[in-house]
This record gives structure tokens, C-alpha cells and sequence, in this order.
């Protein structure tokens, strides 16, 4: 059964009015074609306009959306089912918020390291709503090692409303655990490419971004916190989250626009969720071409690239 969010409304109106014409011409056999063709392109006319003028809030809402594609599927679509999850970050136990593992795409292995979220409720609970804790980034960094040991390139799928904010969580270290991974992936010497899915919320989405080129796919956001959070801690309350989502500046075009992201990924028409085998394919063209261009440099270009890069983000005033 498809979900339509609100905004789509319209869109899904006219599907209901295809699939009943469909019907129609079955039972009759009537000859329905024209009548098809001319909802087909009003579908397709309707989805456009509405894509083409979204808010900052839809487009956060569109990533969220249940039907999309997350981490496990994009690895094993790339693989063709053809790679080996890894587990346990050798301290505590086996993040299921943090997946990762060797994979082969076009015979070339890659560690694909990213954060899944559950595709149905009990699924959700077991993967902790794609919210690691720091078992879950010392699992990544162990996994970024392992590849960099046998020179191989690392691809990270970002896909979190933020680290887990429990207590255990800080107890055992979250914000060094992060902060130790924003350190190490600076200084991989190995190709390192990053792909906003869904959300990349805070320092969870961080945790696994720092790369040679990092990505965004066309309705995702990345920023330093979500709407909801900006709007209750400024407003006293969700309330505002459209408003909020407007100022955070945090759709892929405000990331793009201010330097902070390589580039922006295109979604097939209606979003990822509207076709998983495209967004696929534009994701595998995406990550193979990267390669390609990060293989003409050394390691020692690639890092000091990477942290320049960096670096140049946002301005610092030395007291």
C-alpha cells in the first residue's frame, strides 16, 4: 500500500482515478487508452509542480517518509546481495542502529558503513529508530580501519534523527565516541565517500560524514538539529517546526549554496520512495564516478584535501 503524505494529496486523487479507469476497461473491455494516456501525463504534470515547490518542511517530511529506501537497501541493491555485514565494535556488543561490511560493486570491494532504521515498528525498536550510540560509531571506526588496512574505499550512508540521547549512551561516551571519528576519518588514507538517504540530524549524522565528497540526496536535510528540537527549544514548542526548518537552512540546495556538501544527488520524479531501482542506479553512477576521480590522487592529497576542505567551513576568531 503506497503512503502519501500530505502535500500529495492531489497526486494521490488522480492514482485513484487511474486505477479505477484501469478497472473500468478491464470489466468493459471498453477502450480506455486515451483516457489513460491523459491521466498518466496529469499524474506525472501534477507530481512535477508539486516536487518543483516544496518547503524546507516537505522536503524534511519527504525524507522521513516510510517508503523510502534505507541503508541495507541501498547496500544491497549495489551489491547485488553480494557482500558481508560485519558486527560488534569488540568493546560492548553489536549496534543494530550501525551496519557495515565489505561489499563488491562492479568487482571492486567497498566497506559500506551507514545507519539503518527499521522498515515496521518491531523493526524500529530493534535498530533504535537509526539512533547509534557509541558502540555504534566505534563499530564504524573499527570497520574505516579495517578497510584502510586492505586499501579499500569507504562509503557511508547518512540516516539518523541524531545519536542516542540516553543516559547509558553518555555514560559510556557519545560525544567522544563522535568526536574520536570525526578525528580518525580526516586522516583515512583510503577514498572516503559520504551520501546524505534520509535525515542527517546533529552530531549522529557527523559521526560517520567526514569524507572526500559528501552528498545529499535531492529531499534529505543535514543540520545541526531537527526543526521540531529548534522550534521547542527557541518557541516552548513544536509549533513553529515549518518556521524553524526555514531558518536552519538545511535542504541540499542551502547546503550546496553555502559549501558545506560536494553535491546534490537527483531523485527520481515524486522522491526515492517513488522508485527505489532509479535512485539505485543514480546512487551506484554517483559513487563509481567519485571513485574514479579520488583514485587519480595519493592518500597524502586526498587527506590534506579533506581537511582543507573542512577547515574552510565556517569562520573562526582566534581570542
Amino acid at each position: 500500500m503506497v503512503t502519501y503524505l500530505e502535500f500529495e494529496k492531489p497526486i494521490e486523487e488522480l492514482r485513484n482515478q487511474l486505477e479505477n479507469a484501469k478497472q473500468i476497461a478491464e470489466k468493459s473491455k471498453v477502450d480506455m487508452s486515451q483516457s489513460l494516456k491523459e491521466l498518466e501525463k496529469k499524474i506525472e504534470e501534477t507530481t512535477r509542480e508539486i516536487y518543483a515547490n516544496l518547503t524546507p518542511w516537505q522536503r524534511v517530511m519527504v525524507s522521513r517518509h516510510p517508503d523510502r529506501p534505507y541503508t541495507l537497501a541501498y547496500i544491497n541493491s549495489l551489491t547485488g546481495g553480494n557482500w558481508i555485514e560485519l558486527h560488534g565494535d569488540r568493546t560492548v556488543k553489536d549496534d543494530k542502529a550501525m551496519v557495515g561490511g565489505f561489499g563488491m560493486v562492479d568487482g571492486r570491494t567497498i566497506m559500506f558503513i551507514g545507519q539503518q532504521k527499521g522498515i515496521n515498528t518491531k523493526m524500529r525498536q530493534y535498530r533504535n529508530f537509526g539512533m547509534p550510540n557509541p558502540e555504534g560509531y566505534r563499530k564504524a571506526l573499527r570497520l574505516m580501519k579495517l578497510a584502510e588496512k586492505f586499501n579499500k574505499p569507504i562509503v557511508t550512508f547518512i540516516d539518523t534523527p541524531g545519536a542516542y540521547p540516553g543516559l547509558e549512551a553518555e555514560e559510556r561516551g557519545q560525544g567522544e565516541a563522535i568526536a574520536r571519528n570525526l578525528y580518525e576519518m580526516s586522516k583515512l588514507n583510503v577514498p572516503v565517500i559520504c551520501i546524505i538517504i534520509g535525515e542527517g540530524a546533529s552530531g549522529g549524522a557527523l559521526g560517520i560524514g567526514i569524507g572526500d565528497k559528501v552528498y545529499m540526496l535531492e529531499n534529505t536535510w543535514y543540520s545541526v538539529i531537527s526543526p521540531e528540537s529548534c522550534s521547542s527549544i527557541l518557541w516552548r514548542s513544536w509549533d513553529f517546526k515549518e518556521k524553524a526548518a526555514e531558518a536552519l537552512k538545511l535542504t541540499a540546495s542551502d547546503m550546496l549554496n553555502n559549501k558545506l556538501v560536494d553535491g546534490v544527488i537527483p531523485e527520481p520524479l515524486g522522491g526515492a520512495h517513488n522508485n527505489h531501482e532509479e535512485i539505485f542506479a543514480t546512487v551506484k553512477k554517483y559513487i563509481l564516478n567519485s571513485l574514479t576521480e579520488l583514485d587519480k590522487l595519493s592518500p597524502e592529497e586526498r587527506v590534506k584535501q579533506r581537511i582543507n576542505k573542512f577547515c574552510s567551513m565556517g569562520v573562526v576568531h582566534e581570542m
